[in-house]
């Protein structure tokens, strides 16, 4: 995951009002597998900001994505 991709949470997050399915923009990266994600509505308004690992987070793809063949 890097900078600017589109993710979506992977687990409910309850203490912090987020739930498995929502989706947010990482826009800061603090270490290969920790970032910053912002959560907004479809108005633009942001309505989270979280650090979270990528553990709990899945990285949608807006394209087709083609599998890697192992040599």
């Amino acid at each position: 995951m890097k900078l600017f991709d589109t993710v979506a949470l992977i687990e409910d997050m309850p203490t912090l009002k987020l739930y498995r399915g929502q989706v947010g923009t990482i826009v800061e990266v603090y270490e290969p597998t920790v970032f910053e994600v912002e959560f907004c509505d479809l108005k633009g308004q942001t309505y989270a900001l979280e650090t979270l690992p990528a553990s709990q987070l899945m990285l949608l793809r807006h394209e087709l994505f083609e599998e890697r063949k192992s040599a």
